[in-house]
């Protein structure tokens, strides 16, 4: 039996990290002028994330996870 607290997990999506299939398919789609909204459906990812990566390839060139900063 599940815990409430696994299933709320669940239910809102517990965050996982994108594979790089997924970052080049969302760069690849956006090269070939496919909209936000358009990539989001096709590969079933929130358009603030498409949209985070594409910006992050276009700012930095790679969609690649960067260290966390810290003290």
């Amino acid at each position: 039996m599940q815990t409430a607290s696994t299933n709320i997990c669940e239910r809102m999506g517990h965050s996982q990290e994108l594979s790089e299939f997924k970052h080049g398919t969302m760069i690849a789609c956006h090269l070939c002028r496919k909209s936000i909204h358009e990539i989001s459906l096709l590969l079933n990812i929130p358009r603030s994330t498409v949209s985070g990566i594409i910006t992050k390839w276009k700012q930095l060139g790679t969609t690649a996870t960067q260290p966390a900063t810290g003290p």
